[in-house]
């Protein structure tokens, strides 16, 4: 199938526009994310309808805890990535080519009756990066969406500004990793750019798309204060001090496996910067038994309880405070 997204540079070159690394193609050849080839001068995706992975998850397991709290979601995910971190937990999945994969095929239309038969209100694209299913994601998300169903993006946040405008309409929620907050760091342990995402999570706030950010502290790699503090900054300038932020735990894997896990002590620290920073949606992920609460911003009474990604109580009513009816981020 021809992509999306591309412009032909000569008679056998084409250039990908989809995500920020704008990947120049020759024939015969893959982009970055190893899903979209120039075949003859056109840029063709090589995973349209394919998925290796599908399951219903907790709407908490994203992570998100702002959208629809104990609700269950659909997920799906492909193969390949735009990405090449050092860390990466799916990477059986994300660094996979299509012709090595055992993959299933689907349609839109078969994803909107799976989320009907089981009575959910919404569908995440996940698992890897969601972005380089572009064509397939577009397709559903229109779909679903003339059926009520939301849309949800889990992603690095490569995307480019045209199609993430062109989505926008059909996607409700993006999760965006922000996977450190200097370039050194991406262009070390991720092979891409900081500023790209920063780009998409401030243009996808302007869009009004929910969002949420994941911030997985890795020892030695992204936890300094300086570094935490210049993140938290940028969520309170650019967005919002009411954008939940999810610092999560890292845990040794793929080519990271000598770095041992995030002290909790660390996750701590992180928390009381941000919160001290301003922000008031603040989570701790990773880690069992650590308070999972989210309180009213004015008066401070707990709204929502969670224990793992199951949801004990949740006190938020038509979006606003049960007790003192200020108004919650997100969508209830």
């Amino acid at each position: 199938m021809i992509a999306k997204f591309w412009v032909r540079k000569d008679n056998s070159t084409v250039q990908c526009q989809l995500c920020a690394h704008h990947c120049t193609i020759p024939d015969g050849r893959r982009g970055v994310c190893g899903v979209r080839e120039n075949r003859g001068g056109e840029l063709h995706t090589l995973i349209y309808g394919l998925y290796s992975s599908v399951a219903v998850d907790p709407i908490e397991k994203k992570p998100l805890y702002h959208f629809y709290p104990g609700s269950n979601i659909l997920s799906y995910g492909t193969v390949g990535c735009n990405f090449r971190c050092l860390h990466c937990q799916n990477y059986t999945i994300s660094q996979a080519k299509p012709e090595d994969a055992y993959l299933e095929s689907t349609t839109p239309q078969d994803v909107l009756l799976l989320a009907k038969r089981y009575g959910l209100n919404s569908v995440a694209w996940t698992y890897n990066e969601p972005t380089i299913w572009y064509e397939f994601t577009y397709d559903t998300s229109k779909l679903l969406h003339e059926h009520g169903i939301n849309t949800v993006y889990v992603t690095n946040g490569y995307i480019a500004g045209e199609p993430l405008k062109e989505l926008a309409p059909y996607l409700d929620a993006m999760n965006i990793d922000v996977k450190g907050f200097t370039e050194k760091f991406y262009r070390e342990v991720v092979h891409a750019k900081l500023e790209p995402v920063l780009k998409t999570c401030e243009l996808a706030y302007t869009l009004g798309i929910h969002i949420e950010l994941t911030y997985l502290i890795i020892p030695g790699y992204n936890d300094s204060v300086e570094e935490i503090k210049n993140f938290v900054h940028w969520v309170n300038e650019k967005l919002s001090p009411g954008v939940p932020v999810h610092f999560t735990r890292f845990h040794p894997d793929y080519k990271l496996r000598d770095v041992p896990p995030t002290p909790l002590s660390t996750l701590r620290s992180a928390h009381e910067i941000a919160t001290a920073g301003g922000l008031y949606n603040v989570y701790i992920g990773n880690v069992w038994g650590e308070p999972d609460i989210t309180y009213c911003p004015k008066c401070r009474k707990p709204l929502v309880e969670r224990e793992g990604f199951s949801v004990l109580y949740n006190k938020i009513r038509e979006g606003k405070c049960f007790n003192c009816g200020e108004k919650i981020f997100g969508r209830f």
